[in-house]
């Protein structure tokens, strides 16, 4: 049971503390005094920390243990919430970075934890509860943080993210005591020194999966941060673009659900075209039958939280051990999340461009073509056994 509870609070705390500034984004520019560009630093930074620091996650779980790890990652992000509100806009920069960096350390190690602690036939459906969990803290984030501004201001209303790493950690110690949950565990039986870590940076998989993480991502970030303002051209006010995209994060919890029952009971392939295919109704959707955009709406967010959950589930199904799952976790997510950085900025620029919404909307196909593609062969390749060596 606490294990569960750790994991739902730990992948709550992984994305909240990023979503939390956009609410109050016009409170956060008006008190400091900043441009709209230098706020973005506040989402862009973790995300790029996402990408650059993936191989110190890594590091730090074979040095320490994930069970370390992942302590000292709810303690990291926890520190970096209260250094943001602390005071002006270095310590909100400094903050950030450090909420960054520790929550990269998570990102690695919680699906090593999923592999270890959990049976085989119950990792898909943990997988799935942890990707689930991502987006509530998400919807969480959103629902919650402009209305505790209004009342007790910005500075206080992005600490209370910092509640799901506390809750992450009272479960987490009276799951492993204090010294399993803080003490370092060099050289334990969590990572044995055999180069399984090493070697999978020279197996194709790695990198295949890691361009259909990419595709994954780019496309989530960019119509996360696009399609309000799409759906405003199309004419709906900002209360009810705001609304309506909150439709496409809501639904991801029910896809990070479901994608597990599909990859469980038929395969991996499977779950991919189905997510490939419902992510396809978006740019598609948008582009020929705009009017149906509750259709579109629903059905993308279903499946970007499938196409999530289903990369997380191939990371810990391509085995090889914990030092292996990290190792492959930290290739994969470097590479996803250093394209996905880009996304917001080149759909933007496509659409500041040309002035349209075509050429943004056929770069999010392309990105989830890529998924559909990579993902595809991976999942044909775990279907056989078999691994895509460099040769």
């Amino acid at each position: 049971m606490w294990i569960v509870v750790a994991i739902v609070f730990a992948a709550a705390m992984l994305r909240s503390p990023i979503v939390a500034v956009a609410p109050v984004a016009a409170l956060i520019e008006r008190d400091l005094g900043v441009t709209a560009t230098v706020l973005g630093l506040l989402t862009g930074i973790p995300v790029l920390a996402f990408a650059i620091c993936s191989p110190f996650g890594v590091a730090v779980a074979k040095r320490g243990g994930v069970d370390f790890a992942l302590t000292l990652s709810m303690v990291g992000a926890v520190v970096g919430c209260l250094i943001r509100s602390a005071g002006g806009l270095p310590s909100a920069v400094v903050g950030t970075a450090i909420i960054g960096i520790f929550l990269t350390i998570g990102n690695v190690v919680i699906p090593v934890i999923i592999a270890r602690d959990f049976p085989p036939d119950r990792v898909h459906a943990m997988t799935g509860v942890f990707t689930a969990s991502l987006n509530v803290g998400t919807m969480a984030a959103t629902v919650t943080t402009a209305p505790l501004a209004g009342v007790f201001g910005w500075r206080t209303a992005l600490t209370t993210c910092a509640a799901f790493g506390i809750g992450a950690l009272a479960a987490w110690i009276v799951l492993h005591g204090f010294r399993g949950a803080l003490r370092p565990a060099r050289n334990g039986p969590d990572f044995r020194p055999r180069g399984a870590a090493r070697s999978v940076v020279r197996v194709g998989t790695t990198w295949i999966l890691g361009a259909a993480f990419a595709g994954q991502a780019f496309a989530f970030y960019a119509l996360t941060a696009w399609l309000p303002t799409l759906l405003t051209d199309r004419g709906f006010g900002l209360e009810a673009a705001g609304a309506i995209a909150g439709i496409f994060q809501v639904a991801g919890i029910a896809g990070a659900l479901l994608v597990p029952l599909l990859t469980a009971r038929g395969s991996a392939l499977f779950g991919v075209v189905a997510v490939t295919g419902g992510w396809l109704t978006v740019p598609l959707g948008f582009l020929f039958q705009p009017e149906l955009w509750p259709v579109w709406c629903l059905v993308g967010g279903v499946a970007q939280g499938g196409g999530l959950t289903v990369v997380f589930i191939m990371i810990a199904a391509l085995g090889g051990g914990q030092d292996s799952i990290a190792g492959r976790s930290g290739v994969v997510q470097g590479i996803g999340y250093a394209v996905a950085a880009t996304g917001p900025t080149v759909v933007g620029a496509l659409h500041e461009l040309t002035g349209a919404w075509t050429a943004p909307l056929l770069a999010v196909l392309v990105a989830v073509l890529l998924f559909g593609l990579a993902g595809g062969q991976v999942a044909r390749h775990m279907r056989r056994g078999a691994e895509v060596p460099f040769t």
